[in-house]
């Protein structure tokens, strides 16, 4: 039995942070600002509104004071994490959007302004601007700067096409022998901070021949020019978050240029393009808003337990002590297994995000190596540096290959050097990030929008009240924003759908499909088994569709054919979620033995969690097995009476000769197969039954994977039954809403 919801410490073993000292304090910070000022805000109606108040504006200062406001700094000018901060910047937005999404959103606007400079901009725009958004020194009585990212351009291309810019930069002045100054022309829509941004990185385009390419640009609220916040997006979602679409006329000098710049033959050519900045920054932000809503999805555990519990109270016929009394709701199974699908979502939407970050953070120092490398030897990026890494990407599937094979069998030597290559392990780094990345925002944003619908559901009518325990429905209107940030479910779609093909990708996902196989023999309950079975049909689907052809001939696999590929990125999105949430819980199971204040909790929090995993991966194979069937049938053409598949039916007359030589085949073949009778006549039906020619190991797989299905029901009871036990407060962890009339 559940006594009680996970902790914080639980929690830290599961994320993998239990031995960061400064990313609990980071969580605890968070949880703090949100829990207080932040719930405090919603609670007195803050979000009836769109309008940047002073009340939302003092929760800048709010994430200024717990040292929110620097997360994107390096520590040697103010920030609070000294080396990657992905993980860090992705707790500290989990801890707000907990509350509120809107509020997590204030506070990545400064990170998101940062995170082009830490990227690519040179020393001197490091320095400059990480300086200005950290409080000053002791006697410095400055305010912190904040900023804003300053992409998205007036409809029609709003959040839609990134390639395309209406921003320009121009030559105003470049005398000889000094540093040229740039016009600047920007318009943006739906910008996130704008209602107290002192600095913007914009995205612009050359409109001067004496100008090549695309950058970001630098533009500070006392550059000589407008600086106009503008107009503020009238939004129905985070409330918490300035919106606006500004204007910019200004003139800047070309050091502005984040990344810097060279001139050649008398042209200022900017040494990062704003694709390459973007492919930087969002391939990391793109994690922390789908942890956004994760924490949304397992925060409205407790509010609908709650709900449910006291559903009936205050009624003659629920007294204390009785049933009806003390469980509500919690009494039909339905309310609880409709709430142990939306807690085992939100466990896997977690379990990715997080693992996401992690892998960011593995990779960022790998990436500086790299680029030091190529530097060195006049590599430029782009398409030189991806032939230039081929090399390393042969050397990456050797690695693999060896790691595939037991210890005693691998040449020692050789697999040692390869582990150690940094090379190596930046490139299977970066084809797990490519594949991660993307797939955090898309499932958990885009399915997660949909179970948080379903939470608010269970809260009955109340869900859709101002004074809905937990601000569920603000935090379900909230997901629907989150799923289009960053690029909607298209993007990052056709991203995943690019990056999973690799190579140096797929031969990791072969190596998880059999880890997932050994951990099922360790751990039958995990629903490993069924996840295995799952993988392997998405994987053998994917090699049967990138060599099959349409009836017409066409290739299937292909980019424009989104039909095929999308689905199949929902699909592995869904694996990845799975396999992760089964390894958290199976770390928390090897490592919290070692902690205190965890190993009293293993023996009621574990199997739990376990049985959440194993109704995720029932769910998440059911949803592999409809996708990938559909894939592999659904591009046939279905056969017709009158076609030449009639050819290959029994004909009435024909079982009548047999039946004497094979008796009863006559009835089996029209229990089984298509017969034509004498007279032409045939069941009512579109055709004879579809040819499954080259499909028989997929049949089987299939057939496999129901049989994996056994058990995840009787865990799905289990955790239903472990919903009426746990205890929990009597009074929520943050303020109620309150009524209209105070």
């Amino acid at each position: 039995m559940l006594r009680r919801l996970p902790d914080d410490d639980v929690r830290a073993v599961q994320w993998r942070f239990a031995d960061r000292e400064d990313l609990r304090r980071i969580a605890q910070a968070s949880r703090a600002v949100a829990r207080g000022p932040v719930a405090r805000l919603v609670a007195r109606g803050a979000r009836h509104s769109d309008a940047w108040t002073p009340d939302k504006a003092g929760l800048v200062k709010a994430f200024d004071a717990a040292g929110l406001s620097v997360l994107a700094a390096d520590g040697e000018y103010g920030g609070r994490i000294d080396g990657p901060k992905n993980l860090g910047i992705a707790l500290a937005a989990f801890e707000l959007a907990w509350v509120d999404a809107g509020a997590a959103t204030t506070m990545l606007g400064n990170v998101l302004a940062l995170a082009p400079i830490h990227e690519r901009g040179t020393d001197g725009q490091r320095a400059r601007y990480m300086r200005l958004v950290a409080p000053g020194p002791a006697g410095d009585e400055r305010e912190p700067w904040h900023g804003a990212f300053v992409l998205t351009e007036p409809l029609p291309h709003v959040g839609v096409d990134t390639g395309v810019l209406d921003g320009k930069m121009r030559i105003a002045e470049w005398k000889p022998g000094t540093e040229p100054v740039l016009q600047i022309e920007k318009r943006g829509r739906f910008i996130t901070g704008m209602g107290h941004a002192d600095f913007v990185a914009a995205a612009v385009a050359s409109a001067d021949d004496r100008i090549k390419g695309t950058a970001f640009v630098l533009l500070e609220k006392t550059d000589d020019g407008t600086f106009d916040p503008g107009v503020r997006a009238r939004k129905l979602v985070h409330q918490l978050a300035s919106a606006r679409d500004p204007v910019f006329s200004l003139r800047v000098p070309a050091s502005r240029i984040i990344g810097g710049y060279t001139v050649k033959d008398g042209v200022l050519v900017p040494n990062c393009a704003h694709g390459e900045i973007l492919d930087a920054v969002f391939r990391r932000t793109r994690v922390t808003v789908g942890l956004m809503t994760a924490a949304k999805m397992i925060s409205a555990v407790e509010p609908v337990i709650r709900y449910h519990r006291s559903r009936f109270r205050g009624g003659d016929a629920a007294q204390p002590g009785s049933r009806r009394f003390e469980l509500g709701l919690q009494q039909e199974e339905d309310a609880l297994h409709r709430l142990v699908d939306v807690w085992a979502t939100g466990e896997a939407a977690a379990s990715l995000g997080f693992a996401a970050a992690r892998v960011f953070d593995e990779l960022d120092p790998l990436e500086r190596i790299v680029d030091a490398h190529f530097a060195e030897r006049g590599v430029a990026p782009g398409r030189a540096q991806w032939r230039a890494l081929e090399p390393a990407e042969k050397d990456a599937l050797e690695y693999l290959a060896e790691l595939g094979k037991p210890p005693e069998a691998r040449r020692a030597g050789r697999f040692d050097a390869l582990a150690q290559d940094p090379m190596v392990r930046f490139v299977l780094l970066d084809a797990v990030a490519s594949v991660l990345g993307p797939a955090v925002k898309l499932w958990n944003t885009g399915h997660g929008a949909t179970v948080m619908r379903e939470a608010v559901s269970l809260m009955g009518g109340h869900g859709i009240t101002e004074d809905c325990p937990g601000f569920l429905g603000h935090k379900w209107m909230d997901a629907q924003l989150e799923a289009t940030y960053e690029g909607p479910e298209a993007v990052q779609r056709r991203q995943l759908s690019s990056a999973m093909t690799a190579p140096v990708f797929l031969a990791q996902y072969r190596l998880w499909l059999e880890e997932m196989r050994r951990l099922s023999s360790a751990r039958p309950g995990s629903g490993a088994c069924t996840l295995a079975t799952a993988m392997q049909m998405w994987l053998w689907t994917l090699q049967h569709l990138q060599s099959a052809t349409d009836p017409s001939g066409a290739k299937l696999y292909q980019s424009a054919r989104q039909g095929v590929t999308f689905p199949l990125a929902d699909t592995l999105a869904w694996l990845l979620a799975a396999r992760q949430q089964i390894l958290d819980v199976l770390e928390l199971e090897q490592a919290g033995p070692a902690l205190p204040a965890v190993a009293g909790q293993l023996g009621e929090v574990v199997p739990f969690l376990m049985d959440l995993c194993h109704v995720q991966a029932a769910r998440t194979a059911g949803e592999v097995g409809r996708v990938c069937t559909e894939l592999l049938f659904g591009y046939r053409r279905h056969p017709a009476w009158d076609g030449p598949d009639r050819a290959s039916c029994y004909v009435a007359d024909e079982l009548d000769a047999l039946e004497d030589v094979i008796p009863g085949i006559a009835a089996t073949a029209r229990f089984y197969s298509d017969v034509v009778e004498i007279d032409g006549s045939h069941q009512d039906k579109a055709g004879p039954c579809a040819n499954t020619g080259g499909l028989e190991p997929f049949m089987r797989m299939r057939a496999k994977m129901d049989g994996c299905l056994t058990g995840s029901r009787l865990a799905k009871d289990r955790a239903a039954e472990a919903l009426t036990q746990v205890t929990i407060d009597d009074a929520p962890a943050y303020p109620l809403p309150e009524p209209p009339h105070a």
